[in-house]
C-alpha cells in the first residue's frame, strides 16, 4: 500500500474533526502516519486546514469524577450571580477564537491578539491590538496567576520584496490591565495546542530550535530550562497534572513504536516512562490519564485508544475510533464521538465499552462543506453533553443515556462567501457560550427546571 493511500485510510477514519479550529495539533491523520514537519499549522493556512484537525485543547476533563452518577437525575441549570444573557457582534475580536477562565473570556480575531470580556455582560474590558494581520487560527492558550498568554506575530515589517517575514512570539498579558509583560520569539509559525501550553511553575513553549521544548518563566519569560531531541525522531507534546510529557518516534513513513518520557517540569529531568506499540497522538487527558490514539501497522486501519497514566499504567481500548468523525471531546471517564451522520456515541475509557449512541439532535454540514460542528462540551455537575452546528443549532443529551433533554438556537447569520468558520462552544460554571467568527452568544439551557 502506498504512503498516500495510508494517509488517505487514516483521513477516512479521522478527518472532519473539526473540534473548535483554533486549537488544533493540525491534520491527526497526517501526524499519526507521517509527521514528517511541525510546522503542520501556518497563519496562511486558515480555516480551511482546521476544518481536518483534533483540537486537543478542546478535548475537556471535568475535575469530580467526571460523568453523573447513574442513578442521579440531570440537575437543573444555574446561572451564576450576576449574569444576564448577552450577544456581541464585534468585528476583529473573536474570530479566531475564545478561553473561558471564570467570568472572563480572552478572545483573539482579526484586530486584536487578545481582548477580554466580561462572561457576565459581554462588556469588552480590554485589547491587545495584533501585530499586522490577525489572520491566524489560534487564540489564548492559557490563564494563571492573573497572566494571560497567548500569540503574536514577532514582525510587522516586509523583507525587500514587499513580502512579510513570518515568525511567531509567545506572549504574556496581565490579565487585569491588558499590558504586554513579555514575547518570547518561536522558531516557526506553528500556533497549535502543542507549540505552547502551561506546566508547573512554567510555559512550556516550542523555542528555541523546532525540535526543542523550553520552560519559560511565567512572569518574565526568561529560559529555565530547555530539551531537545535528536534529529530524526519527532516528539509529541502533551500535560498531565502539570508536568509535561513528550511522545517521541522515529521520523519516517514506517510506523515505529512510541516512547513516552516525563519531563520535571522543574529541572527538565528527563525520565522514560514507557513505550506503545504504533505511533501514539494525544488527543485529551482524563482523571489523572493521557488518552491517546495510535495508528499499529502501515496499513492505517487498526487505530486504537490507549489511556496512560503517569506512572506508565496502560489500558488499551480496541475498536472506538471508526468512521467519518464530526466531533471528539474527552468529558470526564467518557469520549463522546460524533459521527458524519449526526449520531453521538460515548465510551467508557475504563472499559472500552460503548455506553450509549443517539442522535446528536443538529443537523449536520454537507461532507463537502470545509466546516464542522464545535468540539462537545460537557457538564458534569448536570450530567449533560452539549453540541452546536454552524447554523447555530443547539442540542443537550443526557450523558448517562444520550436521551436529548434540551435543543436551542442562535442566529450566526449567513455564510461568509469563501470563509470556513467553524462554531465553537464554552461553558461558564452552567452558561453556554456559543461562539461562530465574530457572533458570541451567552445563554443558560433550561434543562431540569
Amino acid at each position: 500500500m502506498t504512503t498516500e493511500r495510508v494517509e488517505e485510510k487514516v483521513r477516512e477514519t479521522l478527518r472532519a474533526v473539526a473540534l473548535d479550529q483554533v486549537r488544533a495539533p493540525g491534520d491527526l491523520a497526517h501526524q499519526v502516519v507521517r509527521r514528517r514537519s511541525r510546522r503542520r499549522f501556518s497563519q496562511a493556512a486558515g480555516a480551511a486546514v482546521a476544518v481536518v484537525a483534533v483540537a486537543a485543547g478542546a478535548m475537556l476533563g471535568l475535575g469530580d469524577g467526571g460523568v453523573a452518577d447513574r442513578g442521579r437525575p440531570v440537575q437543573s441549570a444555574v446561572a451564576p450571580e450576576g449574569w444576564k444573557p448577552w450577544q456581541s457582534g464585534l468585528a476583529g475580536a473573536s474570530e479566531r477564537g475564545c478561553l473561558a477562565d471564570g467570568s472572563a473570556l480572552y478572545c483573539s480575531g482579526s484586530t486584536y491578539d487578545v481582548a477580554k470580556i466580561d462572561a457576565n455582560t459581554g462588556k469588552r474590558l480590554w485589547t491587545v491590538k495584533v501585530n499586522r494581520e490577525g489572520d491566524g487560527i489560534d487564540r489564548p492558550f492559557g490563564v494563571r496567576d492573573g497572566v494571560v498568554y497567548a500569540y503574536r506575530n514577532h514582525t510587522a515589517k516586509n523583507l525587500p520584496d514587499g513580502d512579510y517575514a513570518g515568525g511567531t512570539d509567545v506572549m504574556a498579558v496581565d490579565a487585569g490591565t491588558g499590558k504586554r509583560l513579555w514575547t518570547v520569539e518561536m522558531p516557526q509559525d506553528d500556533r497549535t495546542d502543542q507549540a505552547a501550553m502551561l506546566i508547573d511553575g512554567a510555559v512550556w513553549a516550542n523555542t528555541p530550535s523546532v525540535r526543542s521544548m523550553s520552560a519559560l518563566d511565567p512572569l518574565t519569560g526568561k529560559e529555565k530550562w530547555h530539551y531537545t531531541w535528536a534529529k530524526g525522531v519527532v516528539c509529541e507534546r502533551t500535560v498531565l497534572s502539570g508536568v509535561p510529557y513528550l511522545l517521541c518516534a522515529p521520523d519516517t513513513e514506517e510506523v515505529h513504536d512510541t516512547d513516552v518520557f516525563r519531563l520535571d517540569p522543574a529541572t527538565g529531568k528527563v525520565h522514560k516512562v514507557t513505550t506503545l506499540p504504533g505511533r501514539q497522538q494525544p488527543i485529551g487527558t482524563s482523571e489523572g490519564r493521557m488518552v491517546l490514539i495510535g495508528a499499529q501497522d502501515t496499513t492505517g486501519d487498526h487505530l486504537r485508544l490507549t489511556t496512560l497514566t503517569g506512572s506508565g499504567k496502560r489500558n488499551s481500548l480496541p475498536g472506538q475510533v471508526k468512521g467519518h468523525m464530526a466531533g471528539l471531546a474527552v468529558v470526564g471517564d467518557r469520549l463522546i464521538s460524533v459521527s458524519m451522520k449526526g449520531r453521538a456515541s460515548a465510551y467508557s475509557l475504563s472499559s472500552g465499552r460503548t455506553e450509549w449512541t443517539a442522535p446528536v439532535g443538529v443537523t449536520m454540514p454537507d461532507k463537502k462543506a470545509m466546516t464542522s460542528i464545535a468540539s462537545p462540551v460537557g457538564s458534569a455537575r448536570q450530567g449533560v453533553v452539549y453540541f452546536l452546528n454552524p447554523a447555530g443549532d443547539m442540542s443537550g443529551l443526557d450523558l448517562r443515556t444520550g436521551k436529548q433533554l434540551w435543543s436551542g438556537h442562535v442566529d450566526t447569520g449567513k455564510p461568509r462567501p469563501g470563509i470556513t468558520d467553524t462554531p465553537q462552544l464554552l461553558q461558564y460554571e452552567d452558561v453556554l457560550i456559543a461562539r461562530n467568527g465574530s457572533r458570541i452568544f451567552s445563554l443558560l439551557p433550561r434543562i431540569g427546571t
